[in-house]
């Protein structure tokens, strides 16, 4: 069995949750502060990188970022040229802890009109397949954000997913999708009743070689994406955390069956620069083990 189906594999028999790691230059100061690294402790965005790959590099060799209970692992572009333990950070991922790696590839978000928030132009993108596709990279990751109830900016921001999906599956890789719905909207419940609908819409559109990741907001209406998760063409639906609290977070994941998480700022909160590596690895597993138990639901 190819590398290929092997991955696609893991994620369609085997329990666990997707890990993400995919700050990008925006959110890296927020992450390495949260860590306990300031400011003043780099000087130019090179150093400021070696410092979040450093804590990154950690976090995957711990022994308790395993793929017992880790399935995947979203990476930031610049983490997939650089190496942990001398190999490429995406091989070291899938060979060392059989954790599939996912990559991030939007460039941004658009402000603000009719509601949501569209992704910027991607340019590139197919040179970035093709090299993730040499790294034994899986699939790909790529937001947009839904504010308001709004109709036409909701079809207008599922559309723009699905033709980038559409230029990923060519490409030999698996695209997620994540249309994240603000958990502080005034009208989260109608918007997803939108999204949903304009996600099924595009999905019946797909080839049936297309397989895609749907990365959602954890709904307001418990199972609310059923009819995602049982779609031919659907290989997952993993939920991000949103600014939820942790527990907040698993709670809500706990109602949602056959949905996984993909949490990201959650995962880091109890981390820090200065933790003796037993204290780090113990307080990593205590947040990867209820993370990991509310994806078994």
């Amino acid at each position: 069995m190819q590398t290929f189906e092997k991955q696609l594999n893991r994620f369609k028999t085997e329990v666990g949750f997707i890990a993400a790691l995919d700050q990008s230059g925006g959110s890296t100061p927020t992450a390495l502060k949260t860590y306990g690294v300031n400011e003043d402790a780099y000087n130019t965005d090179e150093e400021m990188f070696d410092l979040v790959h450093k804590m990154r590099s950690r976090i995957i060799t711990s022994s308790a970022f395993d793929g017992e209970r880790v399935l995947g692992a979203i990476l930031f572009e610049n983490t997939l040229d650089r190496e942990i333990e001398g190999k490429p950070s995406s091989q070291y991922l899938w060979q060392e802890k059989n954790v599939v790696p996912l990559l991030k590839v939007d460039k941004g978000l658009e402000d603000e009109v009719n509601g949501v928030q569209l992704m910027k132009a991607i340019p590139g993108l197919d040179v970035l397949l093709k090299k993730a596709k040499a790294k034994d990279v899986f699939g790909t990751k790529m937001r947009s954000v839904v504010k308001l109830a709004n109709a036409a900016g909701i079809a207008q921001l599922v559309d723009q997913q699905f033709e980038v999906a559409k230029q990923i599956c060519a490409a030999g890789l698996v695209p997620i999708i994540e249309p994240e719905v603000d958990i502080n909207s005034p009208e989260k419940a109608a918007a997803e009743v939108l999204l949903k609908a304009e996600i099924l819409k595009q999905l019946a559109l797909l080839s049936s070689d297309e397989l895609v990741m749907l990365k959602l907001s954890l709904p307001e209406v418990a199972n609310f994406y059923q009819q995602c998760i049982g779609h031919a063409n659907v290989v997952k639906v993993v939920a991000l955390s949103g600014g939820f609290p942790i527990d907040e977070a698993n709670r809500r994941l706990r109602e949602n069956n056959g949905i996984i998480a993909s949490f990201s700022r959650v995962l880091t909160d109890n981390l820090f620069a200065e933790q003796a590596d037993n204290d780090f690895d113990a307080a990593l597993s205590a947040t990867i083990e209820p993370i990991y138990i509310a994806s078994k639901t």
